[in-house]
């Protein structure tokens, strides 16, 4: 390495910029690691839990399977899990939008815009009503 490189990693801010990098990703692995190593000290010991003939179950939960686990779910969950996501993500779009829309000369129109958007929105409520997605039908399952 050439002087001119050598003082620039060495000047106080580059250093000042990679010590807060570094405690950053101190911290980030800290929060990510930190909870699984919590839960591992104040577990209770592995000898605690009642794992006699429950080896061969896909899922340990605790709670005695009842049935066989392949059931028809209904599409309307998945439905509901579509709309949320959209209203979810739109809703997050909404907050810069209102930071950006602060300048006062222009008011109205971007209330006007607001409006438009969420109006779109509503016809994705509308067209999903109108469909019978909300719509919650008492089904039967056979249990084996």
């Amino acid at each position: 390495m050439d002087q001119q490189t050598l003082t620039n990693v060495l000047d106080p801010q580059v250093l000042t910029n990679i010590i807060f990098v570094a405690i950053f990703l101190i911290g980030a692995l800290l929060f990510g690691i930190g909870p699984i190593i919590i839960v591992k000290l104040l577990s209770p010991s592995s000898h605690t839990r009642e794992i006699t003939n429950k080896t061969g179950q896909f899922i340990e939960c605790g709670m005695e399977p009842i049935g066989s686990a392949w059931i028809k779910f209904g599409i309307v969950y998945y439905l509901y899990a579509l709309i949320f996501l959209a209203f979810d993500v739109d809703v997050l779009f909404l907050f810069p939008v209102a930071v950006a829309y602060n300048s006062p000369e222009f008011v109205i129109r971007d209330l006007v815009e607001v409006f438009i958007f969420v109006g779109i929105l509503s016809l994705a409520v509308v067209y999903a009503w109108v469909k019978g997605v909300f719509k919650w039908e008492q089904r039967k399952y056979l249990h084996q």
